[in-house]
């Protein structure tokens, strides 16, 4: 058996910087997504091929054909590019390779904290505000029910996390949860179509919170949790969290806010614009691969009460004992061993700065309003809900040629942008979402000129 002829350091660095200039290079020409990719099928060797044949066949079969969702057309989801800073410091995370899930043996676990503590103070959270860096919003939406089904286990007097939730009698109330939420209460035991709907308000996404105070005093479980909304996936529409969140402390329930991408407008209209009462909240999901723009993959569950957290997360194990006094990472999420994903956020707090980020929303959500603004005054398209933050969503009108759904189905196959699909009031809808730093005026004026080519 042939053996295995290592790279060295020099020329994987010397690859990768070709890699890198290739790519970034490419971003402005190549398509922006492949739906069509196709991968060779190969067996697997006995005989190893070496670092060279994997740089050959990346290069020229599997690089061509991924999406170009680090450039500044993709606007699908909510998808942020890799800000230069944030991907040098991704790199790092690979080559020191730190598993941070104990401290007392590297510096990690405290970068880990100071940078949720700087997350903590750019939202304007309160102090009291911990937390851990999850996998992204949906790993921390699942913590968000875990610790919400624990709570509501305390006022049972149930450890749920050790004894299970057979005895448990809980209800959750939402309006209008992202599907990772629907996902995480499956996951938790709680299920994905046993929580209770709470009507919207007219023509929105945002929850009624007249209908939530009615259905908190007539539910009879002794375990209450609200799901709450900072910016719905579709119409970008913010709960009255003030609101919900006097609701849920006169009905002693847990209150979870989903606020993966939509707590970034905090930056841009402080405490007292469409977030307020999220510092209320008894536990925050965030996302940092959104509008922060770090690497994949990066969310952030925060919480007020650590110690439910840390009662749901916790077990023992000899090997894992140590000195630390602080609580360990391990015992505050899902995973025992864990990925330094927090130096690319602490890197890119530290670069750029509160005014940096804040600037690159302002950005995004400018771009946002000049495509919504055309699409308003185009004969061709309509504009189905004012553009209120980073997302547009409008649809073919009745004189275009082409219905919706096959009209998206054509700008992406054309390749120049990337856009979704949804659903606004039981209409087929186009979603465009703003969030990456690498987007400039002229990608907006491109997709203009794509729409309006369509429409011919």
């Amino acid at each position: 058996m042939q053996s295995l002829s290592l790279p060295t350091f020099a020329q994987m660095l010397g690859a990768l910087e070709l890699e890198c200039q290739s790519f970034n290079l490419s971003l402005d020409t190549r398509r922006v997504s492949n739906p069509g990719s196709i991968l060779k099928r190969r067996e697997l060797s006995d005989e190893p091929a070496g670092f060279e044949v994997f740089r050959q066949i990346f290069s020229t079969e599997i690089a061509p054909q991924l999406s170009a969702s680090n450039g500044g057309r993709y606007w699908g989801f909510v998808t942020g590019g890799a800000n230069p800073v944030a991907t040098y410091a991704d790199w790092l995370v690979t080559l020191y390779n730190q598993n941070v899930s104990k401290g007392g043996d590297s510096v990690a676990s405290d970068v880990e904290r100071q940078a949720i503590e700087w997350l903590v103070s750019l939202f304007e959270l309160p102090a009291g505000f911990e937390g851990v860096m999850t996998t992204g919003a949906t790993a921390a939406n699942v913590l968000g029910a875990m610790a919400a089904r624990q709570y509501a286990g305390s006022r049972q007097g149930i450890d749920v996390a050790k004894a299970g939730y057979k005895d448990l009698d809980c209800t959750v109330f939402s309006a209008t949860p992202h599907a990772s939420m629907v996902k995480a209460l499956g996951l938790a035991g709680l299920g994905q179509d046993t929580w209770v709907k709470v009507a919207c308000q007219s023509d929105t996404e945002a929850m009624d919170t007249q209908e939530l105070a009615l259905k908190l005093r007539q539910c009879t479980s002794p375990g209450k949790v609200v799901i709450a909304s900072a910016a719905t996936v579709t119409g970008t529409d913010f709960d009255d969290l003030v609101t919900v969140a006097q609701l849920c402390r006169e009905h002693q329930a847990w209150l979870h806010v989903d606020g993966a991408f939509g707590i970034f407008e905090r930056l841009l209209t402080g405490a007292a614009g469409r977030t307020q009462g999220i510092e209320l909240a008894d536990s925050i999901t965030l996302d940092c691969h959104k509008w922060l723009n770090v690497p994949y993959d990066c969310g952030v569950f925060l919480t007020r009460h650590p110690q439910t957290l840390c009662a749901t997360c916790n077990v023992d194990a000899p090997y894992l004992a140590n000195d630390e006094q602080a609580r360990p990472f391990m015992s505050l999420g899902i995973e025992n061993s864990r990925r330094f994903r927090a130096l690319p956020v602490w890197a890119t707090l530290l670069a750029y700065g509160k005014q940096g980020i804040k600037a690159q929303i302002q950005r995004n959500t400018a771009q946002a309003s000049a495509l919504a603004n055309w699409i308003a005054a185009s004969s061709e398209y309509e504009l189905l809900k004012p553009c209120n933050l980073n997302v547009v969503l409008f649809s073919a009108s009745a004189s275009n040629k082409h219905d919706t759904q096959s009209l998206l189905a054509k700008l992406n196959e054309a390749g120049q942008v990337f856009m979704t699909p949804g659903v606004w009031q039981g209409r087929a809808a186009i979603r465009c979402a703003f969030s990456n730093w690498r987007t400039e005026q002229a990608d907006v004026e491109l997709a203009i000129s794509e729409l309006a080519r369509l429409a011919k």
